[in-house]
């Protein structure tokens, strides 16, 4: 051990390894490096390599994942031809027509003509339609709330002149 002016020069000397490996431990350290397999002389079984442990909160879940059975909530995509991005609402926030049509005016800044029975949207550029469980797509208003809240799968707002004439 070496000690100079009562400081233990060795403790505090840098050295390639690592941390908390003793001398005896430690390889030479060669610039050169190999791609072959050290040959292990010894007829030692090695220790098995220490078990993975799960990381605390990972992998991450997303609060609306984390409880499948909630269904105080309804999500469902919102696509709008001609825009870049999807959206994702929850229906159960909305209590009729006329507040999701008005918070999809304000989402994607568009406006939605008056509804009737016979002639659908009129006086819009854009047509809100849905698809059901069936995989139907149908107008938004066809169906009373209730029974559209519980089938609708997605929420597309078409462009009027591409809406086909069977909705």
């Amino acid at each position: 051990m070496e000690v100079i002016n009562g400081l233990n020069l060795k403790d505090t000397e840098l050295r390639l390894g690592l941390p908390g490996a003793q001398e005896e431990q430690q390889q030479e350290v060669s610039c050169v490096r190999s791609n072959k397999r050290k040959n292990n002389d010894s007829k030692e079984e090695s220790a098995p390599p220490p078990a993975k442990t799960q990381i605390v909160g990972w992998p991450p879940l997303r609060s609306n994942r984390k409880n499948n059975n909630n269904k105080n909530v309804s999500y469902v995509k919102v696509s709008m031809d001609g825009a870049p991005y999807l959206r994702k609402i929850d229906l159960k926030m909305y209590k009729n027509y006329p507040e999701l049509l008005k918070a999809l005016e304000n989402m994607f800044k568009f406006t939605v003509g008056e509804y009737s029975e016979r002639e659908g949207y009129k006086g819009s550029e854009f047509v809100p339609t849905y698809e059901d469980k069936d995989g139907d797509w149908m107008l938004v208003g066809d169906v009373p709330w209730d029974m559209f809240s519980s089938s609708c799968q997605k929420l597309r707002i078409m462009k009027g002149s591409e809406v086909p004439t069977s909705l």
